[in-house]
């Protein structure tokens, strides 16, 4: 009796000392992901602005409503285009990462947007969260693009990869101007992905530290975690959206992809590719990538 109450004193002791290391560490690994610049991506490319990829290239500043500058950049048809995709960049990324993708939608027909989220690149901001507040932040990007009396945006499509995707699904829940959706390694919710995450790096599933962690920085940021779901928005989307994601994800499993299009209104499709981790479903899925997307926005920004 003795050695087993022991073995739930060290069990109790070690829980504890988790919760407070996940106290203090969680909301600044949540809230505050590393920052992406020109000087990580020089290390692996020669290409960090559009215009290092033969693409004409207007930097813009756009002001959210809460006084944040998004650092942003305008890829313009000369002529009439097909509409207009915005790019919304994954967790601890920037807008450089979808320089490539950008020269693809450019090269068939469509004005291009990228820009940095708030707390990520050269945008200002304190805090990630997930959605909560960057979802606003599109709707203040199409607000900008609608505005301008020199450009013709047409319809609105969106691209998002990863926490991006999980941004494109929540912000088409709440702005009918946008068209359509591109999902790629969307997250169904904040709270799943959290364990997911915390499984992954200090291999420990108990949803008592997710919940810790996720109950200070709510106090911190000033958002609610519970809100931030792809998979209830999801249901209140009118848009055709493509959910694509590669079957060996590792990062965020394929499951959040099935189960997002499981709960969204038609017209909808699915994309699984065969062989994709999380960072490689364009160089596995080829063709057939390049080919699904460009048929869907040809298709729904007409």
């Amino acid at each position: 009796m003795t050695l087993f109450l022991a073995i739930i004193f060290v069990m109790l002791l070690f829980l504890f000392s988790a919760a407070c290391v996940i106290l203090v560490m969680g909301p600044m690994i949540l809230l505050q992901p590393h920052r992406r610049r020109k000087e990580w991506y020089s290390r692996f490319t020669t290409i960090l602005e559009p215009s290092n990829a033969g693409l004409p290239q207007e930097d813009v500043i756009v002001k959210t409503p809460d006084g944040i500058d998004l650092s942003c950049w305008l890829i313009r048809q000369p002529k009439k285009a097909r509409g207009t995709i915005i790019y919304l960049h994954g967790v601890a990324d920037c807008k450089i990462g979808g320089v490539a993708l950008a020269r693809f939608f450019f090269s068939r027909g469509y004005h291009v947007f990228l820009y940095d989220s708030r707390r990520h690149g050269e945008s200002g901001g304190n805090f990630c969260t997930y959605g909560f507040f960057e979802k606003h932040d599109v709707s203040t990007v199409i607000d900008y693009l609608q505005q301008r009396t020199d450009l013709t945006p047409g319809k609105i499509g969106l691209f998002g990869t990863s926490m991006g995707a999980a941004v494109a699904i929540q912000a088409a829940a709440i702005d009918v101007r946008i068209a359509a959706v591109a999902a790629e390694a969307s997250f169904t919710t904040l709270r799943s992905v959290t364990v997911d995450y915390q499984r992954r790096l200090i291999r420990l599933p108990w949803h008592f530290l997710r919940n810790v962690a996720l109950a200070r920085s709510q106090k911190v940021a000033g958002f609610k975690a519970r809100q931030v779901s792809p998979l209830d928005d999801v249901a209140k989307i009118r848009c055709p959206i493509l959910f694509i994601h590669g079957a060996q994800d590792t990062f965020i499993e394929a499951r959040h992809s099935r189960e997002l299009f499981d709960a969204a209104h038609p017209p909808k499709d699915l994309f699984i590719i065969e062989g994709a981790n999380h960072n490689d479903v364009w160089d596995v899925g080829a063709k057939r990538y390049e080919q699904s997307l460009s048929s869907f926005y040809q298709a729904n920004l007409k």
